[in-house]
């Protein structure tokens, strides 16, 4: 299966949650998509539809395909800690994730861009892999010849979000992925525990 590439105003309205970020499609029309939309007296979601639900939720927010997604949950499985909390840690320690969380980018997909073109560096050596994992203490930053591109530039004016766990130099275009961020950094609203009890059926 390939990455998903269609309408992503539709799959915020499937979750009821602008996944993707800011999205003025979805708060005109935040209810489910489809000629039922709308109808308040929707059935009841059986428990495997709400697990499913919420894998498939954060798979989309951290553009993850399912044998991916399936390999970090084992990873996450046999590491030290609450499980769900530890699949959440490497899908925010992951490269391109970062690059969105330290504003280079204005959304994931913009972050696993740059990643695949080379403009992005790890410890000063350059990095293509958008799912390579990052360890506390790493420096990612900006390619030189890439700095004055303007879609980085751009991401980098609009940019105002703030976590613990990261840092951000804008004159030297690099930051510090301080720290492994507890579960209660990660903004994402995602059930994780409904995503580890799907997984261990």
């Amino acid at each position: 299966m390939a990455r998903y590439t269609g309408p992503k105003t539709k799959i915020a309205r499937k979750f009821g949650q602008p996944i993707f970020g800011d999205d003025k499609a979805f708060e005109k029309r935040n209810y489910p998509p489809g000629q039922h939309g709308n109808n308040r007296r929707r059935g009841k979601k059986s428990e495997y539809a709400i697990q499913l639900a919420e894998k498939q939720k954060a798979k989309y927010t951290y553009g993850i395909l399912e044998r991916q997604f399936r390999n970090m949950f084992k990873r996450a499985t046999a590491a030290q800690g609450i499980t769900g909390e530890v699949l959440l840690q490497l899908c925010e320690s992951r490269l391109d994730n970062v690059v969105f969380r330290m504003g280079i980018a204005p959304t994931r997909s913009g972050a696993r861009q740059l990643v695949s073109h080379r403009h992005i560096t790890v410890n000063g050596e350059k990095v293509n892999i958008p799912s390579y994992q990052l360890k506390a203490g790493d420096v990612v930053g900006v390619r030189e010849k890439s700095k004055s591109l303007e879609t980085i530039q751009n991401a980098l004016t609009n940019s105002s979000n703030v976590y613990e766990w990261i840092t951000w130099n804008n004159d030297t275009m690099e930051g510090t992925y301080v720290s492994v961020p507890a579960r209660i950094q990660i903004p994402e609203q995602i059930n994780e525990q409904f995503i580890v009890e799907l997984y261990s059926k």
